[in-house]
């Protein structure tokens, strides 16, 4: 089974120096029929303006990870991390007991455009930690590359759950096929471009659910390269 989750149907804030969507219910946006995917809690898709960003926050047992598309982030928290990320860049911080942080686009022109997930640990209380590890476009270009594991296999990042996240670039009529095993369900979010998913059409900001389907097919449409992201998760 396939269920869209269109981008037009996401919560919508523009609060002048960060335009925000909600895949799922997030802060002021909730809806009790999109309050999270399996163990999957948050996708927010976040324009941040020229120099401006989140100032320092506090967070506790959430897996967080953070896909920049376009622009920097710098990242700053109170486990002594600083660093900054730019496409290709996949940053993960598990909130653990608690840690506090800030993420700002320095930049003095270009807006930051990134998404933001929440993952529900396996379990709370674990101390806090961080990542960041890089993945080139080549290695995501026609194929689906992981990129968050449980156990950190292929040089993927380390996450605290049973739960594994796949990047791809896709050319127009370029395919993959990810197949399902029993029990497992699987999202997909395009972040850019458009995909066809089990026969069903997707465009940039769009998701999907599949829970008891056998494989998603996968395949690249329309006259530019579709990035997406698929979670695999229990």
């Amino acid at each position: 089974m396939i269920q869209i989750r269109r981008a037009a149907e996401r919560g919508h804030f523009d609060h002048g120096w960060l335009n925000t969507y909600h895949t799922f219910s997030f802060a002021d946006y909730h809806d009790p029929e999109h309050m999270g995917f399996r163990s999957l809690r948050v996708i927010n898709e976040d324009r941040v303006a020229p120099g401006q960003g989140f100032g320092t926050h506090f967070h506790r047992d959430m897996e967080i990870v953070s896909y920049v598309l376009e622009g920097a982030l710098a990242h700053r928290d109170s486990l002594g991390n600083g660093s900054t990320i730019v496409p290709g860049d996949v940053q993960y911080m598990s909130a653990g007991t608690g840690v506090r942080h800030s993420e700002f686009n320095a930049s003095p022109s270009e807006t930051t455009h990134f998404l933001q997930i929440w993952i529900l640990p396996d379990r709370n209380g674990y101390p806090p930690r961080y990542g960041q590890k890089r993945f080139e476009d080549a290695e995501k270009s026609g194929r689906l590359r992981l990129v968050a594991s449980p156990d950190g296999a292929d040089g993927s990042i380390a996450i605290r759950q049973d739960a594994r996240i796949f990047a791809g670039i896709l050319a127009p009529r370029e395919h993959v096929t990810f197949p399902l095993h029993d029990g497992r369900s699987a999202w997909l979010q395009v972040a850019r471009g458009a995909v066809e998913v089990n026969g069903n059409a997707l465009s940039a900001g769009d998701g999907a659910a599949a829970s008891r389907e056998p494989k998603l097919e996968v395949s690249g449409v329309g006259s530019a390269d579709a990035e997406l992201l698929l979670f695999d998760l229990a």
